[in-house]
């Protein structure tokens, strides 16, 4: 018998989003679920074809190739199914999915939930040139290691450890019914770990870890930003009675810099100009981000405001070999202080500058618009 299309199965459209999937899938799988019909075949044989369809069309690679090839791209040795196609009805993949949310467990092959040490947190601040060139650093954690006491199986008797749950049977969940519901949740005994410790360690109570603290050596990576967080997998808390650790999540922060202001992989720079550099032109040094100097060489007739780009001058862009540019703003300094030779020709300047049409020209256009305002409102 031909399988039906794994879109009719769900009762979605070709194009469903994978929410609307979803959405479908839970709605269905509420209806067909065994435990909710129990010896009713025909429930059994629905819900493993509604498990089928949605493992194929969650998965974005696996529902491209049924779009393209269609039942026959997991058929001879192809991708395969997986998932609810096959196999006993355990919460894994049907209801499971949804008491997984309800109540936060994750269980692998029907057994009890996966546990991990909790996850740390740490920060550090860099300057941004350590940001641009990365930089290792020493981090220093409020941590849980592993008990040297009972090595890490919260037993006083290294010889029994821990033994299975009698609540659970070793499952780490218990099932109560509530009306026509089938509800799972974690074990209150062990608290979802399927195991008890008879003989608990009188250092770490039975926990397996004590708290401690470390110090790490960070690799800041090249062209880190702002806010960018780092997670070192396996360095977080250790795990209660020998289960995997946690990870340590160090977040950066980058200090303000003196001379450069940094936007994405560029920077930029503010670099004052005298007067007289900016009306003649000239060539000066300007630093930048890696510790050398550039030369740019200013126009005549600079405004301030103008700006003059120094291409790959700028930070690393992460996982790349590009460079961003610099940017360098200049700022026409009016002089202060003058000595009385320097105030003689200013204003032998001013006084030429007053009879030449052409020497300011935005200085120029902005009063004669004033001239034309005003003789309209005079005139109006």
């Amino acid at each position: 018998m031909a399988k039906q299309d794994y879109y009719a199965t769900l009762g979605v459209e070709r194009g469903a989003s994978p929410d609307e999937l979803k959405k479908a899938y839970r709605k269905l799988a509420m209806v067909y679920h065994p435990d909710r019909n129990p010896g009713d075949v025909s429930a059994e044989q629905k819900f493993k074809e509604i498990n089928e369809a949605y493992d194929i069309l969650k998965d974005e690679q696996k529902r491209a190739a049924y779009d393209r090839y269609g039942h026959a791209a997991f058929e001879n040795g192809g991708m395969g199914a997986g998932g609810g196609a096959s196999g006993g009805f355990g919460f894994e993949g049907g209801l499971g999915d949804i008491f997984e949310q309800m109540f936060g467990q994750t269980r692998r092959g029907g057994g009890a939930a996966t546990q991990t040490g909790n996850d740390t947190k740490a920060a550090v601040e860099i300057d941004l040139t350590q940001a641009f060139s990365g930089t290792k650093v020493n981090v220093r954690v409020a941590t849980r290691l592993q008990c040297d006491a009972c090595g890490g199986s919260g037993s006083s008797d290294k010889a029994t450890g821990s033994e299975a749950c009698g609540t659970c049977a070793g499952s780490g969940r218990v099932r109560s019914q509530q009306g026509f519901f089938l509800v799972e949740r974690t074990c209150p005994t062990c608290a979802g770990s399927g195991r008890v410790v008879r003989n608990p360690c009188r250092i770490c109570a039975g926990s397996g870890t004590v708290p401690r603290e470390k110090t790490l050596s960070v690799q800041i990576p090249a062209g880190v930003e702002d806010g960018t967080r780092i997670r070192l997998t396996g360095e977080g808390e250790a795990g209660p009675r020998g289960a995997p650790p946690g990870d340590l999540y160090v977040h950066v922060t980058v200090r303000s810099h003196p001379i450069f202001q940094r936007d994405g992989a560029n920077i930029y720079c503010r670099v004052p100009l005298r007067m007289s550099q900016a009306a003649l032109g000239s060539e000066i040094d300007v630093p930048t981000i890696d510790g050398t100097t550039s030369k740019v060489k200013i126009t005549p007739g600079t405004q301030s405001g103008d700006q003059f780009r120094l291409r790959g001058k700028g930070f690393s862009v992460l996982r790349s070999t590009q460079r961003g540019d610099m940017y360098i703003q200049v700022a026409v300094e009016t002089p202060q202080n003058l000595t009385k030779r320097q105030r003689e020709l200013l204003e032998e300047f001013e006084t030429i500058s007053a009879g030449h049409k052409t020497g300011s020209p935005e200085h120029e256009g902005f009063f004669a618009k004033v001239k034309d305002f005003l003789k309209g409102v005079a005139e109006g």
